[in-house]
C-alpha cells in the first residue's frame, strides 16, 4: 500500500492536546480537505434521516465527509455487486467523501456474537456475520474514500473481564493485519485509506497496547472504539483518551466513535480527539426534541447587560439542569434539548432558537412543531432534523472558533448553561 496522502496540518495545538487544523489529502485524488475538530455527516444507507438531498443542501457548512455503515449496507451486498459503480452513485450522493464504519452509532448492537474469525452487524433483516473476506468484499463494492478496519468492539460494558478485553485487542490487531493484506492486493481499493481501530475497554494497559501496536501498521488514522456514551463516565474516558493519544502519531487523525453530546465532545477535544460522528441530532429528533443549547461566543453588548442584570437565557431555563446523567440509556432526554411534545409549547409562538437561520426557525414556531408532534405528522421529523442538524454543525463551527481565539473555557460555560 502506498503511503497515505491523508495528513493533519495544525494551525494551533492548545496545552499540547486540543488540535485545530485541516485534514488534507482526502479522497482518491487527494484534493479534498476538512476542518478539525469536526464531525462526519450521519446517514442511514447514505441518507440523512427524514431529509431528501435537496432539503439537506439547504443547510450551509455541512461536513465534507458522509458516514455510511456496514450494518445498513451488508444485507444489500448482491444488489451493489450487480450495480458495480459503488455506493456513492447508487445512493445519489454528490460532492461528498465517503467513510464506511462497521456499526451504526445510534443503533443498539447486541454483544456475544464475535468469534476469532468473525464479527456481526445487525441490519433490518437481523444479524449478518462478517469474515475478513466478506468485510473486504463489501469495501470493494462500497468504494469508500476511507473505512474503519474490522474490529472486535464488544468490550465496552463495564463488567467485561480483563481476559476478554485482552482477547478483543488481539483479535482486532489480527483483523487489521488481514484487512491490510487484502487491501494491498486489491486494485479496486487503490487510493482508499484505512483507519485502524483502538480497543481496550476500560483497562488502561490494554488501551495503550492497542494504540501502540495499531500505530505500527500502515494506517491513515485511528478510530477509538468502546468509549461511547453509556460505557463509562467522562473522567475515565478522558484519562483513557489522553493515554492513547500519547501513543499515536501527531499528524494522523483520531476519530472517536459513539460520543455525540456537546459537553462530552468538548471534553474529548480537550483530551486530543479530532473527529466525531454526528448521530446526536438524529437521536434528539427521534425523541421529538429540539437542540437549544447555547454556543454563541461572539461579543454581544445586549447579552452582556442581560446577564449582568441576572437575566435568564431564553431556552436554558426550560431544559433539564445539567448534572447527573443516565449513563446507561442514550434514549434519555438530555439537558441540551427541549421536549416539544410538552403542553407548555402549544401556545409558544417563538422559533425553536432565537436567531437560528435554519428553515425551521425562520418559518415556524414551537407551537406548530408541538401540533405536528402530537398529531404524528411526518413533517415534524423533517423540520426537527433540519434544525437539529444545523444547530449541531453550528456548534462545531463555534468550537473551532473558540480554539482559534482562546475562548474554549467561555464556550464550555455557554454549553453547560
Amino acid at each position: 500500500m502506498a503511503g497515505s496522502r491523508m495528513k493533519l496540518e495544525f494551525s494551533r495545538v492548545i496545552q499540547g492536546r486540543s488540535r485545530l487544523g485541516v485534514l488534507k489529502g482526502l479522497g482518491r485524488n487527494g484534493q479534498d480537505s476538512m476542518e478539525v475538530p469536526g464531525c462526519l455527516l450521519y446517514t442511514h444507507f447514505g441518507t440523512v434521516p427524514h431529509l431528501t438531498q435537496d432539503t439537506l443542501h439547504t443547510l450551509s457548512n455541512l461536513p465534507s465527509v458522509t458516514q455510511v455503515t456496514l450494518s445498513n449496507i451488508a444485507e444489500h451486498q448482491e444488489v451493489l455487486e450487480e450495480f458495480k459503480d459503488g455506493f456513492r452513485k447508487f445512493a445519489g450522493l454528490h460532492d461528498t467523501l465517503l467513510y464506511c464504519s462497521l456499526h451504526d452509532p445510534a443503533a443498539p448492537c447486541p454483544t456475544g456474537y464475535t468469534t476469532n474469525k468473525t464479527v456481526s452487524v445487525w441490519g433490518s433483516g437481523g444479524r449478518i456475520e462478517l469474515t475478513v473476506a466478506k468485510f473486504m468484499a463489501l469495501q470493494k463494492i462500497v468504494q469508500p474514500d476511507w473505512y474503519q478496519s474490522m474490529a472486535d468492539g464488544e468490550t465496552w460494558q463495564n463488567n467485561t473481564s480483563r481476559k476478554r478485553v485482552r482477547k478483543s485487542v488481539d483479535r482486532t490487531l489480527t483483523h487489521l493485519d488481514e484487512c491490510l493484506v487484502v487491501h494491498q492486493n486489491s486494485q479496486e481499493l487503490d487510493g482508499v485509506e484505512v483507519f485502524g481501530v483502538v480497543e481496550g475497554g476500560d483497562i488502561l494497559e490494554e488501551r495503550v497496547r492497542s494504540a501502540r501496536e495499531t500505530a505500527k501498521r500502515p494506517v491513515a488514522g485511528f478510530c477509538l472504539d468502546g468509549l461511547q456514551t453509556g460505557s463509562m463516565d467522562q473522567t475515565l474516558r478522558t484519562q483513557l483518551i489522553a493515554a492513547v493519544t500519547k501513543e499515536l502519531p501527531e499528524d494522523k487523525p483520531r476519530l472517536l466513535q459513539g460520543v455525540g453530546r456537546p459537553d462530552e465532545v468538548l471534553a474529548c477535544v480537550e483530551a486530543g480527539m479530532d473527529l466525531f460522528e454526528s448521530f446526536f441530532p438524529f437521536q434528539v429528533t427521534e425523541r421529538g426534541c429540539a437542540l437549544c443549547f447555547d454556543f454563541n461566543i461572539s461579543p454581544d453588548p445586549e447579552r452582556a447587560v442581560l446577564e449582568l442584570n441576572g437575566g435568564e437565557r431564553d431556552t436554558a431555563g426550560e431544559t433539564q439542569p445539567n448534572g447527573d446523567h443516565n449513563l446507561d440509556d442514550q434514549t434519555q432526554m438530555t439537558s441540551f434539548e427541549i421536549d416539544l411534545k410538552d403542553k407548555r409549547y402549544q401556545d409558544d409562538f417563538r422559533p425553536l432558537v432565537e436567531g437560528c437561520g435554519c428553515y425551521c426557525c425562520k418559518n415556524h414556531q414551537r407551537a406548530y412543531l408541538h401540533h405536528l408532534l402530537v398529531t404524528n405528522e411526518l413533517l415534524a421529523g423533517v423540520l426537527l432534523m433540519i434544525h437539529n442538524t444545523a444547530h449541531y454543525h453550528g456548534f462545531f463551527g463555534a468550537l473551532r472558533e473558540a480554539l482559534a481565539n482562546d475562548q474554549l473555557d467561555l464556550l464550555k460555560d455557554r454549553v453547560s448553561g
